[in-house]
């Protein structure tokens, strides 16, 4: 998609996105998916998204309190030093939040690049999150460039995770992915929110879906809007 002028306007989202109780904990998960149902194209989500999807993203984060992402969708779309901008840094200290949210890695392997953009170029400390199993001198490394959050004993333990977030006073969390982390937050009943972006793509081929990984279950989610954007749609949706 090429369309890189938004077509709607930034504060009819953030009165669209606002979080019902801003100072409770909520759990919100931000993907793109095309008709079809694939989660990427060539790979990456970041094909399917269009500027109004960027724009969206861009309120989610400035409304969170810790933007959560896997470690694979680190790697697989590039993220770099996570920011917003300078408006949206002066409308969270107006609210008496800090400047900038923080950036939250779950990893296992911890297979991260102490320096890497996304912890070079931060300018709020990122966390990652991992497991008491995980590598101790990757551990190490990493500490020099990121808050180092063990949770569980050989597996990530995401309701411990939330409960640590909980106790930074970081109780809006915008999952950013990828699948298999959805997945593990779907299968602990962790899900608040869903604010999908329906890209105007067909793009058949073997991708997969925004989550990995869960056990079939089902989970009624209460339709919030249906935002027309050109012919992308912005969907949010909100436990039942």
């Amino acid at each position: 998609m090429t369309d890189d002028a938004p077509k709607l306007d930034r504060d009819e989202l953030f009165a669209a996105y606002a979080p019902p109780e801003p100072g409770a904990r909520r759990v919100r998960m931000n993907f793109v998916a095309s008709l079809d149902g694939a989660a990427t194209v060539e790979g990456r989500s970041g094909g399917l998204g269009d500027a109004d999807d960027r724009l969206a993203m861009q309120v989610l984060r400035t409304l969170a309190d810790v933007v959560l992402v896997g470690a694979g969708t680190v790697r697989v779309e590039g993220y770099g030093g996570l920011a917003v901008g300078e408006s949206d840094v002066a409308m969270r200290v107006a609210a008496g939040r800090p400047a900038q949210p923080r950036l939250a890695v779950v990893s296992s392997s911890l297979d991260l690049d102490p320096e890497a953009a996304v912890f070079a170029a931060a300018v709020a400390r990122p966390i990652v999150v991992t497991h008491a199993a995980s590598p101790a001198a990757k551990r190490r490394a990493l500490e020099r460039v990121a808050e180092v959050i063990v949770v569980g004993e050989r597996q990530v333990d995401v309701r411990a995770m939330l409960d640590v977030f909980d106790e930074r006073g970081l109780r809006q969390v915008l999952c950013e992915g990828g699948p298999h982390l959805f997945g593990s937050l779907l299968e602990a009943d962790l899900v608040d929110e869903l604010c999908l972006s329906l890209s105007p793509l067909l793009v058949g081929g073997t991708a997969g879906r925004i989550v990995r990984g869960a056990p079939e279950l089902q989970r009624r989610m209460h339709l919030m809007h249906a935002m027309p954007a050109g012919d992308l749609l912005l969907l949010r949706y909100q436990r039942g």
